[in-house]
Parts: structure tokens; C-alpha cells; sequence
């Protein structure tokens, strides 16, 4: 009995967005019916605003240099969005955990559908998820003093772009440790690195006011570069080589986290 013949190309293409719509659709619907996951995770960096502003800011400006609070409010705020980006992306390992332990993907797997569509609704969703926290985020820092004025149209659109790449970058990692998860708990748990890296990083003081045997570990490592960045194209800091440093590190942990998801999700017996 012959095979029925393989579907065209633009056919293929055509299936592929449609599935790939249609889990990113399956989990937006997951995350607007338990907010409480991302609720929580988002609490966090806007819970840190609040306190370093409130609680050290005065302290903290006088430390950067800064003339008052405001100053520390400014300098912050990035580091709180990329924040805002890893603790909404321990919500995606929690996912994707869930699918592989609850038996829906082993379903998902004896259906006609495109197979990395699973995977693509997931990082879709992760990152738009992340732009709503950031937006969120920003907007609260907007509400207590943050301002950009010297920031131009293009400078806001790189800003963007890089948060948008950053998020891209972050989801398919947290992709890769929910799949490597055993539960729930443990991918939580193996994702947390994701929030506790901008602590260690330029996000609340400068690296030159570090320890020198803890400089490198805060210099060389995906966050600072990224925060720099977005600070020198928000408030008109220098950004030297932590541009392209930040844009390699976004991509090379996008590629990682994709062949690291990809390869364990084909071959997950479960």
C-alpha cells in the first residue's frame, strides 16, 4: 500500500503556524485562568523597587554618586526589568514541567500536529508574558519618579528590542530546565539562578564598588552587560563593548537553550 504523498512545502509552513498558534493560544488561556504563579513571581522585583527606593535610596544615591533619590531610582530600574524577565521565565519551567509530568504531552504526541509547536507556544507566550511584567514594572517606576528624557525614538526601540531578545533568550534556558525537571518543585528550583544572577550583578551597585575578587563574576555574566546597556540607551550612560557583549550573550543562550530544549524534548520518552 503506497504512503500518501508529503505535504508541500508552503503546506508544512502553513500547519506549522497554525499549530504553533494554536498551543500559543492553549497557554495564554493556562496563564489568564491561574494568574497566581506569575503574580507571585512578578511581586518580586516590583517588592525590590519599592524597598531599595524607599528603604536605601537615600543611602544607595549618596553611594552611586547621586544627589538624591531620584538618582538611585534612574540607576535601578533597569536592572529590575531584566529582573522582571527571569522571574517571569521560572513561570515557563513550572509550564513545561507540568506538561511533561501530567501526561498531556505524550497526547499532544500521537496527534497530527507540527511537534516543535509545542515547544513554540511556549517560548511565545514566556515572551510575551515578559513584556507585559515589563510594561508592568515600568510603569510603576514611572509612578514613583523614573524618567528617560534624554532617550530618543531609536534609543527606546533598542531598548525594546534588546529587553524582547533578552526575554527570548531567558525563555528557551527556562525551557530546557523545565523539560530537564523531574516536577514542578525542581524546575522552580533549577530556574531560580534566573532571578538570583541580577543580584549578583551591576543591578543595585557598580561593579567597581565590588569586592575585587567578586568583580569578575558580576562582570562576566549575561546580566550586566544587558543592564548596562539598557541604562546607557535609557539614560544616556556609556555603553562601550557591553552592547555586543549583551547581543552575544542573547543570542548564544538562545541557540543553547533551543538545542538543549529540542533535543530533550525528542528524546523524552514521556
Amino acid at each position: 500500500m503506497s504512503t500518501p504523498p508529503a505535504p508541500a512545502r508552503p503546506a508544512r509552513i502553513s500547519l506549522a503556524v497554525r499549530d504553533s498558534s494554536t498551543m500559543l493560544r492553549r497557554n495564554l488561556l493556562h496563564a489568564r485562568r491561574y494568574p497566581s504563579l506569575t503574580l507571585n513571581l512578578l511581586l518580586t522585583p516590583i517588592m525590590l523597587l519599592l524597598l531599595f527606593v524607599y528603604i536605601f535610596g537615600d543611602t544607595m544615591s549618596a553611594g552611586i554618586g547621586g544627589g538624591d533619590r531620584s538618582d538611585y531610582i534612574a540607576y535601578i530600574v533597569p536592572g529590575l526589568l531584566l529582573m522582571t524577565i527571569g522571574s517571569t521565565t521560572i513561570g515557563t519551567a513550572v509550564s513545561v514541567s507540568n506538561d511533561m509530568t501530567e501526561g498531556i504531552i505524550a497526547r499532544f504526541r500521537t496527534m497530527a500536529i507540527h511537534r516543535p509547536s509545542v515547544l513554540v507556544g511556549h517560548v511565545v507566550g514566556s515572551v510575551l508574558q515578559s513584556v507585559m511584567s515589563v510594561v508592568l514594572v515600568g510603569a510603576v517606576a514611572v509612578a514613583i519618579g523614573f524618567r528617560s528624557t534624554d532617550a530618543t525614538v531609536l534609543e527606546w526601540l533598542a531598548a525594546f528590542g534588546l529587553l524582547v531578545l533578552f526575554a527570548l533568550a531567558l525563555t528557551w534556558i527556562a525551557v530546557g530546565m523545565g523539560l530537564s525537571s523531574p516536577n514542578a518543585e525542581a524546575a522552580s528550583n533549577n530556574a531560580m539562578p534566573l532571578i538570583l544572577l541580577p543580584l549578583l550583578s551591576s543591578a543595585f551597585v557598580p561593579v567597581d564598588t565590588m569586592p575585587g575578587w567578586f568583580r569578575p563574576i558580576a562582570e562576566y555574566q549575561p546580566f550586566t552587560p544587558a543592564i548596562e546597556t539598557l541604562r546607557g540607551l535609557l539614560l544616556g550612560t556609556g555603553i562601550g563593548h557591553n552592547g555586543w557583549l549583551a547581543v552575544a550573550w542573547c543570542v548564544g543562550l538562545a541557540v543553547l537553550g533551543y538545542l538543549w530544549s529540542t533535543s530533550k524534548f525528542n528524546s523524552d520518552p514521556k
